[in-house]
């Protein structure tokens, strides 16, 4: 059963809401997002995932929350990347076998920016159940097609698009590579997507709906306004497909 109250959207427990990319939590946000979900849910074992070279927490808040902590990534060479605190697992978690011959579990399995990289989404969530502790959450932040930047992002040649990206938001190449999107179940709260998570046997917690990028903001100045008021005006009027970004928190139950 579905109500709206405050712009919040609920459906019994669980939390749908839209808000403006500022309040994104996958990027400058995303230690304080991770550190509470740890805190308010004990969590004593972390997995995250595609994190390699690049870890969401540093050690010493590793080690002031008193948690294991393990970066996962398909690249061997980037899990070099990562700081020597860190327990490491290379592995595919859209592979099924991987996970089969994968004995230990979590408490809590987060990503951040992997999601829409992902090639078949349904097999990466069963997966990520699997690997799950009976209770356990999993928490990801990613982005969404349809937001016109990723919508090109998916449809133009890969070499195109890395030099697009190079142009609109340019980056440390060695620390933040830029990688295939595929946005396989990367989509905006939706009655269709909360359906897929459940199937798997997840309940949803929270899904919450982002409006808005900064694409254009170097370079086209103009633009990045008129996409700020389109963001703003979206928030209080969703459109579910036009979000920019997402995160979602699931949990397994026990």
């Amino acid at each position: 059963m579905y109500f709206r109250r405050n712009h919040f959207l609920y459906i019994f427990t669980m939390l749908i809401d839209f808000r403006n990319k500022t309040a994104f939590p996958g990027w400058e946000q995303a230690p304080q997002f991770l550190s509470q979900l740890i805190t308010s849910n004990n969590i004593k074992n972390v997995l995250e995932v595609g994190s390699g070279a690049n870890p969401t927490l540093d050690a010493e808040t590793i080690m002031a929350l008193g948690i294991h902590y393990t970066t996962n990534d398909l690249s061997a060479e980037e899990l070099e990347k990562a700081p020597k605190e860190f327990a490491t697992w290379q592995a595919d978690l859209c592979n099924e076998e991987t996970v089969k011959n994968h004995s230990k579990k979590y408490d809590l399995i987060f990503s951040r920016m992997v999601n829409e990289h992902v090639k078949d989404g349904k097999q990466y969530y069963k997966n990520i159940f699997e690997l799950l502790s009976p209770g356990g959450i999993t928490a990801h932040c990613f982005s969404t097609l349809y937001a016109f930047p990723f919508l090109t992002n998916k449809v133009i040649p890969e070499t195109l698009s890395d030099k697009l990206l190079d142009i609109f938001n340019s980056r440390d190449r060695h620390q933040h590579e830029k990688f295939p999107a595929y946005y396989s179940w990367s989509r905006g709260p939706s009655k269709k997507s909360i359906n897929k998570f459940e199937s798997i046997g997840f309940e949803v917690i929270e899904y919450v709906g982002y409006f808005g990028h900064g694409y254009y903001k170097k370079r086209l100045p103009f633009l990045h306004y008129l996409e700020q008021q389109k963001a703003n005006y979206l928030v209080k009027n969703p459109v579910t497909s036009l979000t920019s970004y997402a995160h979602i928190v699931l949990k397994k139950s026990i």
